[in-house]
């Protein structure tokens, strides 16, 4: 192991503690030789690319020969994906067969570029509905294709389901945020929920001044307690919501309110909402509304820190990882009684979750009133992301499913004795489990 990688590993285990990262040690150790690749469609925006951004280095420091790849596109065909992403979280899209055609003449097109890479990896993690057709175009596959999905798949569009299950069947195994998320399919479902890097610039610990520098930037007043909703501007985050409860908590307590947030290289419907927030938040004092760039992540770290309490009133959220960002830095959360935050916030203990605006406006008073109530929540919510969503348990859960797919069962591991498992594999005929 390099000093660098030892270094690394070091950091991680002051945080998360010095066993797991001799679980991931052990597991890896069993997988080496694995060529392992992962696959989504933006390299920044997003959680999942924040994920990736993390866990590739880490796997690498592990000793595993890991990389990432990002698929490209033109803008038609991300146009295409977010009317994906809409319905498969439910709602109704209008997709004609020449919508079907962009997206599997792109995904052609990609497996073209990438056919090398994937056909020789052992295993090929594909991220959420955007590369899903590859496998369709790479053939003589050699490793396992596995397929990640982020998002809420509970109670989707059938239509679309059906012509994206038609691939989906064909992966080895899937991976899905919470077990509510599954759909019936013919192959071994994992449930791996995502994860925060602590050591992320997002996620960092800040000085006094850095925090306080984010006032001066975006013209916020430090002597007025701030609520804060970080999230990309997407209809499912609710923010008119947002902007609603606001109102209605500021008629009893005054406060600033703070939406902020910015897209994702494959949303391009994030700028037409954007507008819709300003307009909804023209005139409307001590309610702000910044759109901020990709790398604003000292930003957004800031505005966390410097933040009485965090909201996130999704209306469909895959899991929703500024919950997990927010309750790292102590904040008690108001969360959308939806998908991924109710796996986080434990009603009454981590934060509060709602179904309404005038729940949220209730939440707001409440907590901004009890500030004892506040700390016990923050402290409650810190402990629970350390023990259950940081990287580090993310990667572990990778290597245990890698590790349970090529020794052929998932029941148990038996990290301490025999042997490593052998590359290449034997071929897609050999059962998983």
């Amino acid at each position: 192991m390099s000093e660098k990688a030892e270094e690394l590993l070091e950091r991680y285990a002051q945080v998360a503690g010095s066993e797991i990262i001799h679980q991931m040690q052990a597991l890896a150790g069993r997988l080496r030789g694995a060529h392992i690749v992962h696959v989504n469609s933006t390299a920044y925006g997003g959680g999942v690319a924040e994920i990736l951004h993390s866990m590739v280095p880490l796997m690498q420091a592990l000793g595993l020969e890991v990389s990432w790849e990002v698929i490209e596109g033109p803008p038609e065909f991300f146009e295409v994906t977010k009317s994906f992403h809409h319905a498969l979280q439910g709602h109704r899209v209008s997709l004609t067969e020449e919508h079907f055609q962009i997206y599997e003449e792109n995904n052609r097109r990609e497996a073209e570029r990438l056919e090398k890479k994937l056909r020789e990896a052992d295993f090929v993690i594909i991220h959420d509905p955007q590369p899903a057709y590859l496998i369709k175009y790479v053939s003589q596959r050699k490793g396992y294709w596995i397929w990640r999905c982020h998002i809420d798949l509970s109670r989707p569009f059938y239509p679309v389901w059906r012509f994206l299950e038609k691939v989906v069947v064909s992966y080895q195994a899937s991976i899905f945020s919470i077990p509510e998320f599954s759909q019936p399919l013919p192959h071994p479902q994992f449930v791996i929920p995502p994860s925060i890097d602590p050591f992320s610039e997002k996620n960092r610990e800040l000085s006094p001044e850095e925090i306080f520098e984010v006032y001066r930037e975006l013209g916020l007043d430090a002597s007025q307690p701030m609520v804060v909703q970080i999230s990309r501007f997407d209809p499912f985050k609710d923010p008119l919501g947002v902007i609603r409860a606001a109102e209605l908590a500021q008629k009893f307590v005054s406060f600033q309110m703070v939406l902020a947030g910015g897209g994702a290289a494959d949303d391009p419907e994030g700028d037409r909402v954007y507008q819709e927030v300003v307009q909804a938040a023209r005139g409307k004092p001590n309610i702000y509304v910044f759109k901020l760039p990709p790398t604003a992540h000292r930003t957004v770290n800031a505005l966390q820190r410097a933040a009485d309490l965090v909201i996130q009133k999704s209306l469909r959220e895959g899991f929703g990882l500024t919950v997990t960002e927010a309750m790292w830095k102590g904040k008690p959360v108001i969360g959308g009684a939806t998908g991924g935050i109710r796996v986080q916030v434990v009603n009454h203990h981590t934060g509060f979750l709602v179904n309404t605006p005038e729940g949220a406006a209730l939440r707001i008073r409440y907590l901004l009133f009890y500030e004892s109530k506040r700390r016990e929540m923050g402290h409650k919510a810190r402990e629970f992301v350390r023990q259950n969503f940081l990287i580090t348990r993310h990667v572990r859960d990778y290597l245990a499913l890698m590790l349970s797919v090529c020794m052929g069962s998932p029941d148990r591991l038996e990290l301490e004795a025999g042997e490593a498992c052998a590359w290449p594999f034997g071929g897609l005929g050999a059962p998983l489990l």
